[in-house]
This record gives structure tokens, C-alpha cells and sequence, in this order.
């Protein structure tokens, strides 16, 4: 090639060299510089464990608000909106003591004992439906593994209303209110008691209580059924119902002004509220009430659970109503 001619072939540009020469190699800038650039920050947001948000709806959804996988949300329990009354017993007295239920639920492969098949046969003759899952399925429908293979589904339930118990009560009446006692074992032991010690009814606030769910219907052992349970919103109003209506209102509480023993109204009206085991009674309630009485116990045990403390005074008051 001539001196002083250029070669057409050569791009134009930045200098470009052999790549047989010692000399670093120059490359000529790329048309499109954004592309490049992208990649590269693709690869560092990778490398960081960054995800880009997903528009929905014209809008950003952060990762951690995305829905969970399906195998996570199929088995949260806490997401179950069912009540159930669970385990061979509990079914049986709920169904003896028609319950109302919206379905009966065994588990595939159960052992059909004398219970689950007493239970199949007063289901089908309340003509309820009967529908067979796998275990892990109760397990989630019920809250717990502990129910035996077999399960109630039962329907909202039906509370009466204060001003009917009151006026469905028997003379000398007793009445059973709960303040702030949140386990429903607890709500289901008294209703329990209450029932075999001839109370007219049991009555529990909306807020901060326990409520008649599956829980307590199982503790009820049925009794829930055979008892009228209100559930009211002002606890102190309806004592000051139930004084009008003649009930002596006596709260228990372990610091009581006297003793089980002394109370002496067994023969009279009376309205007998129990407070938690850890709080005991309110205040506003404390000071509605009428006489507040305490079990006497040794010094070495604190205080009663409520449901065998309203048992206890139970048949205290049963025992002298019936002499």
C-alpha cells in the first residue's frame, strides 16, 4: 500500500491496534451505552438479593406483601374461620343434645369404635352431612392433633338474651356471671357446673371474655345445650338488671369481706360473679356487688381456679336449698 493512502476497510473512530502488538488494546466506544450499563446493575442487584417490585393495577407490590405459596396458606391454622367441637365424647353429647352443626367430619381410615359409630348414626339420623378428610385436614379444621378422628362442625351460638333469662329463671333464682375469664376451658368448666348444680344460667360479656366456641362446648361436655348462656355488653348494667329483679349480687374474690361459710343467702336470689384467677374482679363490678366472698384455703396456695371456685360455691348454695 502506498505511503499516505488509507485503507478503506479501516472503521472510523477511535484507534484501533493489532492484537499481535504488545500495546493495549483500544476498543471503539459501543452505539449503545445504556444496555451495557443496564446489565451491569442487573448483576450487582442480583448479587444483593434485590428483587424488582411487581406492578399491579398500575401499582408497586413489595415482596413481602405478595401472597404466600399455597402449601404455607393451606396449612395455617390461624387462618380458619370454622368452629369445631372435637373428640369421641364431645361429639356424642353434642349430638345427643342436638347442637346445632352444620356437618360431621372423620378421618379417613378411622377406627370405627363404638363412639364414632353412635356418632355416624345420630348424624345421619339429624340428617347431617357426614364427610370423611384426611387427618392433617381435621387437624387444621379443629386447632389441635388430640381429636380423635372425628369432628363437630357446629353453627354460631344462639346466646339468650338477659331481660328472658331473667324472666325464665326460677325462684329463688341463681345466676352465674364471668368477669374477664378468657380461656374458654374455664367458660366450659362453669357452664359445666352450673348446669349440675341447678343455676338458671350463666352470663359472659362480649369484650375480654372468653365466648362459646368449640373449646368451651368441649369442656361444656354438652351442658351448653341444656343451660341458657347470654352474652351481654355492659357486664355492670346487667347486675344492676338483676338487682331490680331481686338478686343479691356476690362477687368472689380471694381478698372477700367474708368468708363461703358466713354468707348465708342461699335461700334468697342471688347473682354470683367470679373474676379471673389472676386479676380477680374489676373494680366498677367489684363495687356493683353486694357481698364479696372468699374460699377459705391454706396459706401455701394462692388462689382457686375460677371455674372450681364457682363450683365450690355452687354446691355450697345447692346444699343449703336443699336441706
Amino acid at each position: 500500500m502506498k505511503p499516505g493512502k488509507a485503507r478503506k476497510d479501516r472503521p472510523k473512530g477511535a484507534k484501533s491496534f493489532s492484537r499481535g502488538s504488545n500495546k493495549r488494546v483500544e476498543r471503539s466506544a459501543v452505539a449503545r451505552p445504556e444496555k451495557r450499563d443496564n446489565r451491569r446493575d442487573d448483576k450487582s442487584d442480583a448479587r444483593k438479593g434485590f428483587r424488582k417490585p411487581v406492578k399491579s393495577n398500575d401499582r408497586e407490590v413489595k415482596r413481602e406483601d405478595r401472597r404466600p405459596d399455597r402449601p404455607e396458606k393451606r396449612f395455617d391454622r390461624r387462618g380458619s374461620t370454622q368452629d369445631a367441637v372435637a373428640g369421641k365424647n364431645s361429639v356424642v353429647e353434642a349430638l345427643r343434645a342436638k347442637v346445632p352443626a352444620k356437618e360431621l367430619v372423620v378421618a379417613i381410615k378411622v377406627e370405627l369404635d363404638e363412639k364414632i359409630s353412635e356418632a355416624i348414626r345420630l348424624a345421619k339420623n339429624a340428617d347431617l352431612p357426614i364427610k370423611e378428610v384426611p387427618r392433617r385436614a381435621l387437624d387444621d379444621l379443629t386447632g389441635f392433633s388430640n381429636h380423635q378422628g372425628i369432628a363437630l362442625v357446629i353453627k354460631p351460638f344462639n346466646y339468650t338474651d338477659f331481660s328472658k333469662l331473667l324472666a325464665n329463671s326460677k325462684k329463688p333464682m341463681m345466676l352465674i356471671g364471668l368477669d374477664s375469664i378468657t380461656d374458654p376451658h374455664n367458660l366450659g368448666a362453669v357452664v359445666r357446673s352450673a348446669a349440675a348444680f341447678g343455676a338458671d344460667g350463666v352470663v359472659i360479656p362480649e369484650r375480654r371474655n372468653a365466648a362459646m366456641t368449640g373449646s368451651a362446648w368441649k369442656a361444656s361436655a354438652g351442658a351448653a345445650a341444656r343451660l341458657p348462656i347470654s352474652q351481654v355488653t355492659n357486664l355492670v348494667r346487667s347486675i344492676e338488671d338483676a338487682k331490680k329483679a331481686g338478686c343479691f349480687v356476690i362477687g368472689l374474690d380471694a381478698e372477700g369481706d367474708t368468708t363461703l361459710a358466713k354468707m348465708n343467702l342461699a335461700t334468697e336470689s342471688i347473682f354470683i360473679v367470679v373474676g379471673s384467677e389472676g386479676k380477680g374482679l374489676s373494680r366498677l363490678v367489684r363495687e356493683k356487688c353486694d357481698l364479696v366472698v372468699s374460699i377459705p384455703m391454706q396459706s401455701s396456695v394462692e388462689s382457686l381456679n375460677a371455674s372450681v371456685a364457682t363450683a365450690i360455691v355452687m354446691y355450697q348454695v345447692a346444699a343449703e336449698r336443699s336441706k
